[in-house]
């Protein structure tokens, strides 16, 4: 408890600095080099079935997020449709040249782990980079309401108050845990919405802001409990220790990464 809260203390400033004070390019640079450090924590947890992932394909398809404001969104959407069948052409072609030292299941586990990894880091990019009446500098922090605010009091309403187990694929959530997540995702967002409301002149729905927040609280508690699934399959705790008491990068994000794509939707359609 103690170093999980040392880690959140230290931690979290140069979060809000870096997101603060950034601006879109530099965004997608951090955000790469996220994406590669979780990629890389993936490749090692697959590992331990004995699977060899193509490593250098997936920290490329990583690396990528660093150049994604550099190109128009109408590009990059056709781009984006375009790289499943170069994904799958390079891959499979992997296998071929290799003479199937490569396998076919060491090619699903690499191509899962691309599509697990960089699409959903490369949202968190994209809403930042919002452009409009509300910049994606003010838009980008309902993602983390979301997901501090679920997993902080998921955490401490389920050590106080949980006894109703929800899954087996993580016995320590409780089903009390869960909906006081989602309770604290609304709290985090209404906060947020009140000051830059107040301090920025903004006239952001409340009610909606309730909404969209309980949806991405629940999806990040999927995201949560897809990052369980992933460990319990390969018999492993944390992806890595990277952050004292939070485990990897991949622990670290494993809602934000999940929640990024809907909120980016849904704040662009409604907020």
């Amino acid at each position: 408890m103690i170093k999980r809260l040392l880690t959140a203390v230290v931690g979290l400033p140069i979060v809000v600095l870096v997101f603060a004070f950034g601006n879109k390019y530099l965004m997608d640079v951090l955000l790469a080099i996220v994406a590669i450090i979780s990629m890389n924590e993936y490749m090692k947890c697959v590992a331990h079935k004995d699977i060899k992932p193509i490593k250098w394909v997936g920290y490329i398809m990583a690396a990528l997020i660093a150049v994604l404001h550099f190109i128009p969104l109408q590009t990059l959407s056709i781009a984006a449709v375009f790289s499943i069948p170069v994904l799958l052409l390079v891959l499979f072609l992997h296998v071929i040249v290799t003479d199937m030292k490569i396998t076919f299941a060491d090619m699903v586990y690499t191509l899962m782990g691309i599509l697990y990894v960089v699409p959903l880091i490369a949202f968190v990019a994209l809403t930042y980079g919002i452009e409009g009446d509300i910049s994606g500098k003010v838009l980008v922090w309902y993602i983390f309401c979301a997901s501090w605010g679920t997993d902080t009091c998921a955490y401490l309403a389920g050590m106080k108050f949980g006894k109703t187990k929800f899954s087996k694929v993580s016995p320590k959530k409780s089903v009390e845990g869960c909906v006081a997540g989602v309770f604290g995702a609304i709290f985090a967002a209404l906060v947020y919405t009140f000051a830059i409301n107040y301090f920025m002149g903004l006239s952001i729905s409340y009610l909606t802001i309730t909404v969209i927040s309980a949806v991405l609280s629940v999806i990040g508690q999927v995201g949560d409990f897809a990052a369980s699934v992933i460990k319990r399959h390969f018999e492993i705790k944390d992806y890595s220790n990277m952050f004292p008491g939070h485990g990897g990068m991949l622990d670290r994000i494993d809602s934000v990464m999940f929640i990024a794509p809907y909120a980016y939707l849904l704040l662009m359609l409604f907020v």
